[in-house]
């Protein structure tokens, strides 16, 4: 039976010689001077001597080692350092870790070394990458979809200069829409809201209602902030769309700042048309946004005047 009093420096050795991740133990020069019996596994070396002495960043890709080399100089100065990056086994087998790097102090207190653990995170990426494949199918799949709508309204259209001249704007929205959606799904982050929302809002921006985004500063989101951000003015637009000012004419003000780490989205709307309802049956569009707010921890408000809602959404901001 474990006690803490009876655990000595072997017994605590040898816990981290079973760990199930890379454990090693890195001088002040940066070389390898232990390395954990499933660390060697891991990294398919046939004999332990092999890497002992050697330069931990020369264990690794070319491309990779300034990540090393940097996270030795942080961890250093008593900074935790994580990272991820790609390093096969010795036998070339791929793989990809998540790497933390500490410093190793003395009882006294002096830095001795530094201890890098690092996690076997392979199979993880291997399924991000079929999800991105994934994902680039869904974004050809999406443009394919609104481009035949487009081809079959311009048919429809044919031969009828009213019905052409409505299909030609119905298609240059439907297009944006398109690129919108799949602007959505790309996995490159973080992203600029200054792009996001105009890529949004363009679609519903009309003679007979403007949208003014004179507001928006280049704040940079999280995936998980710009989905939230894609689906509160998606949501807000297409209300508006179907119950206010893009549908009777007026005008809507988007604004958008950073304020103490969270991000102020705004969405002002003046309809031509005074607000008759603020809520109707079977309405779930302000409900759906709430919820999002809400599962991204941040709040919402919204107040009415005589033609129209003024929201505002407060997200944390995580990039």
């Amino acid at each position: 039976m474990l006690k803490t009093a009876t655990i000595s420096a072997e017994a605590l050795a040898n816990v981290l010689d079973q760990s199930v991740d890379c454990v090693k133990l890195i001088d002040l020069a940066g070389q390898v001077l232990w390395m954990n019996s499933n660390g060697i596994c891991a990294m398919e070396i046939d004999e332990s001597g092999a890497v002992y002495g050697r330069e931990w960043s020369g264990l690794w890709p070319e491309e990779n080692r300034a990540l090393v080399t940097d996270a030795l100089a942080r961890a250093q100065t008593g900074e935790n350092v994580r990272f991820e990056a790609f390093c096969p086994t010795a036998k070339g087998a791929p793989r990809w870790w998540n790497v933390s790097v500490s410093r190793v102090t003395s009882p006294e207190g002096e830095h001795i070394g530094y201890l890098a653990i690092s996690r076997d995170v392979t199979d993880a990426e291997f399924q991000r990458r079929q999800l991105a494949v994934a994902a680039d199918e869904l974004r050809h799949r999406l443009k394919n979809t609104y481009a035949m709508v487009c081809g079959l309204i311009s048919v429809f259209a044919m031969g009828n200069r009213e019905h052409e001249t409505f299909a030609k704007e119905m298609n240059a929205r439907l297009l944006a829409l398109g690129t919108a959606q799949a602007f959505f799904t790309s996995p490159d982050v973080p992203r600029n809201v200054s792009e996001l929302i105009p890529a949004l809002v363009k679609p519903f921006d009309t003679s007979g209602c403007t949208v003014k985004l004179d507001d928006v500063e280049p704040v940079l989101v999280e995936r998980a902030q710009a989905d939230a951000v894609a689906l509160i003015i998606g949501e807000l637009a297409m209300n508006s769309a179907k119950h206010g000012a893009m549908n009777h004419g007026g005008a809507v003000a988007v604004r958008a700042r950073e304020d103490k780490g969270r991000l102020l989205l705004t969405w002002e709307e003046t309809s031509v048309q005074p607000v008759g309802h603020i809520s109707r049956d079977g309405g779930q569009g302000l409900d759906l946004i709430a919820m999002t707010v809400e599962a991204h921890r941040g709040t919402i408000t919204t107040s009415w005047h005589d033609h129209g809602p003024v929201v505002v959404a407060s997200l944390p901001i995580t990039a």
